[in-house]
């Protein structure tokens, strides 16, 4: 009796399979109906997230973020330039996002990927979001301060280069690479650098013994001040469901998405909407936005506990 069940149970899969790329929608509307994904989560629960500092040793921040099978990688190095005339005492942070091949089957070699322009200037408008001036003498930023990464007044300054790098693709890009964006800024330790003879600002490691230096600028390693640090969540709108954290298959099955971008307090930092054949009604607005506050808990979380865990 053993072999017939089991080849009954084989052919009953090989079914639903074909239903499943055959029907795609129907196959999901069919769970949507039961309030439940083919992955066996509740609509509104995100995947699991896990957070890794410090993934990669040669860089001067980094962090390795899993939100389900999406994974991202950031890194940051710190090089010293000269700063604008515009800013002479401000820094200025690179941002750019790479997906290559490896990380999805539709990424091909040799071609850019369609999501990675759009998710990269997404990334730059949400970390690189600045000054807010109440007064002549009072500007900050909404993330990070560049005046933080000033050396000398008109004359050097630190230039951060966050890369960001998909490893596996599998939905919710932004908020992956958010997150780790984050993460590696957290993690983040700015060199000790002092001013030689010459004028120029040097690694300590590099002087001997400080002996050559005529200017400490930074006496040793020192972290970044993040404040109103930003949190996503992006949720597909189909028919009168809403889809938390949803997966590349959900993405490219039903294709209206909603991506809210939330600071630590849980204040409205952005909205984005690319489109898509459902309108977002306020109430569908405000369910997003809920369901974000929750998730923003959540990530905040993961992350204080990976910044102890570091310094412990």
């Amino acid at each position: 009796m053993g072999p017939p069940n089991a080849s009954e149970d084989l052919s009953s899969e090989m079914e639903v399979d074909a239903f499943r790329r055959l029907f795609p929608l129907r196959f999901f509307e069919r769970h949507l109906a039961e309030s439940i994904r083919p992955d066996g989560r509740s609509l509104s629960k995100a995947r699991d997230t896990s957070v890794f500092l410090g993934a990669v040793a040669s860089a001067n921040g980094s962090a390795l973020v899993k939100i389900g099978s999406t994974t991202m990688l950031t890194a940051i190095k710190m090089e010293v330039m000269t700063p604008s005339l515009e800013s002479p005492d401000e820094g200025c942070i690179a941002i750019d996002f790479h997906m290559p091949p490896i990380c999805s089957p539709i990424v091909r070699p040799g071609r850019p990927a369609e999501a990675a322009p759009v998710v990269s200037k997404q990334l730059s408008d949400t970390i690189s979001r600045q000054w807010i001036c109440i007064s002549d003498h009072a500007c900050f930023s909404g993330l990070v301060n560049l005046k933080e990464l000033s050396l000398v007044n008109g004359k050097a300054a630190w230039l951060a280069y966050l890369d960001v790098y998909c490893l596996d693709a599998d939905g919710a890009l932004f908020d992956a690479a958010l997150l780790s964006a984050v993460a590696a800024l957290s993690h983040l330790q700015i060199p000790a650098v002092a001013m030689n003879d010459d004028g120029k600002i040097v690694l300590m490691s590099e002087e001997d013994g400080q002996k050559q230096a005529q200017e400490q600028v930074n006496k040793e390693k020192r972290k970044l001040t993040l404040k109103s640090i930003p949190f996503s969540l992006t949720c597909i709108l189909h028919k009168n469901y809403i889809l938390a954290d949803p997966t590349s298959e959900e993405e490219s099955i039903m294709e209206t998405l909603v991506t809210i971008v939330l600071d630590s307090s849980s204040k409205l930092i952005s909205l984005y909407k690319p489109g898509g054949p459902v309108l977002a009604y306020t109430s569908a607005i405000q369910d997003c936005v809920a369901l974000t506050r929750q998730r923003v808990k959540e990530l905040k979380t993961i992350l204080e506990e990976q910044n102890s865990a570091m310094e412990v």
